[in-house]
């Protein structure tokens, strides 16, 4: 695998298996996150088939895939064995993450065999949609474990606790993320949607330090935030901890690069979000495996 960049690193990225869209009707009646979630205005499906000729179009050199996060291991395994499969087919052009319910008999060991077959992480929970208190040790540690075991890190889904509710948006925001790095400050943790806030934090020393172990992406930014955001991390010195994510198929590229270049950002903060961050994190990963 190269590291070289000549274009973005999209590090959130959702693909389903062809099963899944096919039978989400009948999926959806024991899985209400993923009804709620698949059944709403500006919901999207996508394929490995859909995903390339994108990749292509908007110069994404490298992408990190995972499906979806059920409550049920079974589907969890499908999309898995899915995920593999594309990064077996494209190993230059793709890494995956796997899905894994946290509370249900057996996921470690799921997670042991997706790193196994070549995977770089789990993700993207979504803690209200799974059950899980990512506050509670109680229910973390056995997660926290498998992460240490595999060397693998965890997407994980935040929001910001204000603002209008949307479908999804879940109710895991800044203090329930820091417990997650308080509570298991070994583990690699990536907090999706600019972890609801939580990088503003670091400005704390405290935090600082507890955070350590934490990064951020920026997916679903066009929705969330104007461009005034990235000017804000820049001017932190977080720009380091953030790493480009669409949350495709639902946006792509195009009103991102618009967003990193309407805001006076320094070449080398662009640089940073698009793929300098990813290529370390990358980097860091492989060798550790």
């Amino acid at each position: 695998m190269s590291l070289s960049s000549r274009g973005s690193i999209d590090f959130h990225i959702h693909l389903y298996p062809p099963d899944v869209i096919r039978d989400r009707s009948k999926i959806g009646e024991n899985e209400p996150y993923f009804a709620a979630l698949t059944t709403n205005k500006v919901h999207k499906w996508a394929t490995l088939e859909d995903l390339l000729p994108r990749m292509e179009r908007d110069k994404v050199e490298r992408a990190v895939v995972g499906a979806f996060a059920f409550r049920d291991l079974g589907l969890c395994r499908l999309c898995n064995d899915y995920i593999i499969e594309c990064v077996k087919r494209h190993p230059d052009k793709l890494n995956g993450i796997c899905a894994v319910p946290p509370l249900a008999r057996g996921f470690d060991a799921e997670i042991i065999r997706c790193a196994e077959a070549g995977l770089i992480g789990v993700g993207e929970l979504f803690p209200e949609g799974q059950g899980i208190d990512i506050t509670d040790i109680s229910q973390t540690w056995r997660l926290a474990g498998a992460l240490g075991d595999t060397g693998m890190f965890v997407l994980m889904h935040t929001a910001e606790p204000v603002g209008h509710n949307y479908v999804g948006k879940g109710n895991v925001g800044p203090k329930e993320a820091a417990a997650f790095c308080v509570n298991h400050p070994e583990a690699r943790v990536i907090f999706a949607h600019l972890g609801g806030g939580l990088w503003l934090y670091e400005l704390m020393p405290e935090m600082k330090l507890y955070l350590s172990n934490a990064m951020y992406d920026l997916a679903a930014l066009p929705w969330l935030y104007s461009a005034d955001v990235l000017k804000m991390i820049e001017a932190g010195g977080l720009a380091d901890k953030f790493l480009f994510g669409t949350d495709y198929p639902i946006l792509d590229s195009t009103r991102y690069d618009k967003m990193l270049r309407s805001c006076g950002l320094r070449k080398e903060t662009i640089d940073s979000f698009q793929s300098g961050n990813a290529i370390r994190m990358l980097t860091k990963l492989k060798e550790r495996s």
